[in-house]
């Protein structure tokens, strides 16, 4: 009994490793220099209604509070259907990251410390009109 404990981790970690996945943080997915975004934009999820940022203080600020939030692989990949919120980062008016919060790069995660109270959060209190 003690010997199967101890291998369903030691598989799950080898599967999960074997995969590729590990725990990252936004700068770490992200390609280009995050002090390159110009715009934001967050989708809610559950209205449809976004919001769009062009103010660089805003975005810096935003892009200071989630830069060192840690993604880490779900053990379960199965696709999900829905967000909560998705968010996409620009250069001018070129895309050039985008995510949700559970899914980066078509990769399921959960976040240390967790990112869904900090956008909600966000996307509440920003002081821009929703579209």
């Amino acid at each position: 009994m003690n010997a199967q404990k101890l291998l369903i981790p030691l598989f799950l970690f080898f599967l999960l490793a074997g995969c590729g996945l590990e725990t990252k943080t936004l700068p770490e997915f992200y390609e280009d220099e995050l002090e390159d975004v110009t715009k934001i934009k967050i989708i809610d999820g559950s209205t449809g209604y976004k919001k769009v940022i062009n103010d660089k203080n805003i975005i810096d600020h935003f892009l200071s509070e989630i830069k060192d939030i840690q993604f880490i692989p779900e053990e379960n990949q199965d696709d999900k259907s829905g967000f909560t919120y998705s968010i996409a980062f620009y250069r001018d008016e070129e895309i050039t990251f985008s995510f949700s919060l559970n899914e980066v790069n078509g990769h399921y995660y959960y976040t240390e410390p967790d990112i869904h109270s900090i956008i909600d959060d966000f996307y509440k209190n920003l002081k821009v009109e929703e579209e």
